[in-house]
């Protein structure tokens, strides 16, 4: 029936209040019908009040829908009101519909979480997160290892018990890295950065125990230092011991006593002298080995103070100049930023640019057209760069790991401590040192502040 759709009904309701209140009208005029009057006036109220409760449930059904929104309650249905017709039907089927989607979401969302919750549980880097006063909102099982706590809830109770740890975690800018060990056999790297959620901000830090990655480079650095040593100091005791058995082995043979007095020939002579000058060159390539050994274990603290790049690099130029020159080299040096200053030790630097320098000259002899590029520019991060670039006979790639490697050396002459050395300086003013290249095409060194 028509009256059944909602809207016909509001319709209906709203004709009849309106007739009603015509009857009203007219009554009131005739001072014999104010019983009449009365009772239309009651009819109206009535009529008033039903239309308003009949708008209102659809008010409330709304209401109870954007309530069942606002906290989660995906459980609750519309159904009741079908029976007041295809409207009302239509408004029940879409709310229904609404609510399934969030309970489907909702339960995704909920799998997510868990999901995420596990693999955070189990990792093996502790994660930690804390507000500006300290409340801690996460931690997992790995950051209560480290910590060693069950439970933390500010993170000002570390004070007590663990002060420097606390004073590492609270006090590291947002975006930076540092190390510490705490007891045991754990090296921790922390690293730390910053979220905001809810409008809150979070510090969220990270916690690795780097200790067996360490172990495991100190043990392949001990290894690869100890094959040096033993590939060194072999090739200079082997021929000593056997020259030192010929040596005797000729004086047993060819020594003769005449008239009381032991004499060696002419031959016999020469070959003793032969063999005691090859003793000495290999005792003196021994004492300079173990020299260039003591070198590289003792390089000195840098003494840090701003320097202009520019200066640095002409300075560094004019040094090499004559050498370039001799070398017959196309050079160029180029400054990106020549008012740039580092924070370096300006000796150390320039012995670094000094050996990378040379070590391209080396590189280039056999090439037409000889040419060393010295460049310094700053890259996407700020980062300021110094690479020495040579067109030379390049580095293969199976070496390319092996040049930073202590008395390492891919060339006939040389220590091969020159590239270790310089990667040693680096790392004392918290920098790097990295090479690329492709062999009979180039070599770039780059040094990275």
């Amino acid at each position: 029936m028509g009256f059944k759709d909602f809207r016909l009904r509001v319709a209906f309701r709203v004709i009849l209040i309106g007739l009603t209140m015509a009857l009203l009208v007219y009554s009131a005029q005739f001072k014999t019908m104010l019983i009449t009057t009365g009772l239309l006036v009651i009819v109206v109220l009535i009529e008033l009040f039903e239309l308003y409760s009949f708008i209102s449930r659809t008010n409330r059904k709304l209401t109870r829908f954007l309530e069942s929104v606002k906290y989660s309650d995906f459980v609750s249905g519309f159904s009741a009101d079908n029976k007041l017709g295809q409207s009302f039907k239509d408004l029940n089927l879409a709310f229904n519909e609404v609510l399934e989607a969030f309970r489907k979401a909702r339960a995704e969302k909920e799998e997510h979480l868990q999901y995420l919750n596990t693999i955070v549980e189990h990792v093996s880097t502790g994660l930690l997160s804390f507000d500006d006063e300290g409340n801690v909102g996460l931690m997992n099982a790995t950051a209560k290892k480290f910590l060693k706590v069950d439970r933390l809830r500010n993170i000002d109770e570390l004070i007590e018990k663990q002060s420097r740890l606390y004073k590492a975690l609270f006090d590291l800018p947002p975006g930076k890295s540092t190390l510490f060990r705490i007891e045991g056999d754990i090296q921790l790297a922390i690293h730390a950065t910053e979220l905001i959620l809810r409008a809150k901000k979070l510090k969220l830090v990270a916690l690795q125990n780097i200790q067996p990655e360490l172990q495991k480079k100190e043990l392949e650095a001990w290894q690869n230092l100890t094959k040096v040593l033993r590939h060194e100091i072999m090739n200079s005791i082997t021929p000593i011991a056997s020259l030192t058995s010929t040596m005797k082995d000729i004086l047993i043979e060819d020594l003769d006593e005449v008239d009381g007095k032991y004499e060696l020939n002419e031959e016999a002579v020469e070959d003793l002298q032969d063999g005691l000058g090859t003793i000495e060159n290999r005792s003196q390539g021994l004492i300079r080995f173990i020299d260039a050994y003591r070198d590289y274990t003792s390089i000195p603290l840098p003494k840090i103070k701003p320097i202009k790049i520019a200066h640095l690099l002409e300075h560094v130029s004019q040094l090499m100049k004559v050498e370039l020159r001799r070398a017959k080299i196309d050079f160029s040096c180029e400054v990106s930023h020549p008012e740039l200053e580092l924070n370096i030790d300006e000796e150390l630097i320039e012995q670094v640019l000094i050996n990378l320098l040379k070590n391209a000259i080396e590189a280039i002899e056999e090439t037409a057209t000889p040419r060393i590029e010295l460049k310094t520019y700053t890259d996407m991060e700020g980062h300021s760069k110094i690479t020495v670039t040579d067109n030379g006979h390049g580095i293969i790639m199976e070496a390319i790991d092996q040049i930073f490697i202590p008395f390492y050396s891919t060339k006939k002459r040389g220590s091969g401590i020159g590239l270790s050395l310089s990667r040693q300086i680096m790392q004392l003013h918290n920098g790097t040192l990295t090479v690329e290249s492709e062999p009979n095409k180039f070599t770039s060194f780059t040094l990275s502040f």
